[in-house]
């Protein structure tokens, strides 16, 4: 009995978390009649991948869908790189205004977006980055890293500092020490960190809209859907393919870190 509860209690929320992919699926499949008609069922009859079609051989799809990742693969590898030295500085080194830095990359976590956005145009405007992919990059990494930072600081706080130790005194310099010990031991930090940031900067639509204003070859894929947003009738089957197929990378992303995140995980590290 007792597993029975909490057993039922996460089917169930595992059934509400699924649910709206499903129907985003099932409306990509679905014909134009189905979709638009009031009886609404949970399947479909007659599957079509016209949705599909229309989508992939629509304008500048593929163009959008390297940009987007480009952007995403980008912010990743920065955010890792960045946000394990930043956490090694503020783990491994005693400075002053430490703690200060630290409450610092909270702060940031609590300002919204919406707050933010308008005084970035003009940073990112005075810069000359407007209508560039770079911009997107630069204002991703500014709101990735702190959350990056502060869980890298967790990883690096739990190597006990006498392996280091140990290899300084058999000779081994200060980057060796933290390429080839340290950085392998929290490997499973930044394929978390960078689970974050990917995601965040694949779904990005705030910021690609802000600041790519006229470069239509420089859009990403979020932005891009209103493509079939129309003033008369919205393309709910183009739209429901199109978020169907921009999902798929993420889910690839993940599959392909999950082993490494949870193999890591499931370690320790031990004095």
């Amino acid at each position: 009995m007792r597993r029975i509860v909490p057993n039922t209690v996460a089917c169930v929320v595992a059934l509400l978390t699924a649910f709206p992919l499903y129907w985003m699926v099932l409306s990509a499949l679905k014909p134009d009649g189905e979709i638009q008609s009031l009886d609404v069922r949970p399947w479909t009859s007659h599957p079509t991948l016209d949705n599909f079609v229309r989508v992939l051989t629509g304008e500048g799809f593929g163009r959008y869908l390297l940009n987007s990742a480009g952007v995403a693969l980008s912010v990743v590898v920065l955010s890792a790189a960045v946000a394990f030295l930043a956490a090694v500085a503020v783990t491994r080194f005693r400075f002053r205004f430490r703690t200060t830095v630290l409450i610092m990359f909270l702060i940031a976590q609590m300002v919204p977006v919406e707050a933010l956005t308008i005084p970035l145009f003009f940073v990112v405007r005075d810069l000359g980055l407007l209508n560039t992919l770079a911009s997107l990059v630069v204002v991703q990494l500014a709101f990735t890293l702190p959350f990056a930072i502060w869980m890298m600081r967790g990883f690096v706080a739990a190597v006990p500092e006498a392996l280091e130790e140990a290899a300084m005194i058999d000779g081994a310099g200060r980057a060796t020490v933290l390429w080839r010990i340290l950085f392998p031991l929290v490997a499973p930090g930044l394929v978390a960190t960078s689970v974050f940031s990917f995601i965040t900067a694949w779904n990005d639509f705030v910021f690609a809209r802000t600041f790519i204003i006229s470069a239509k070859d420089n859009q990403t894929l979020p932005a891009a859907l209103l493509v079939f947003f129309k003033p008369d009738e919205n393309d709910w089957g183009g739209i429901m393919a199109a978020s169907t197929l921009m999902t798929i990378p993420v889910l690839i992303f993940f599959v392909a870190v999950q082993r490494r995140l949870v193999s890591g995980l499931g370690g320790a590290v031990k004095d």
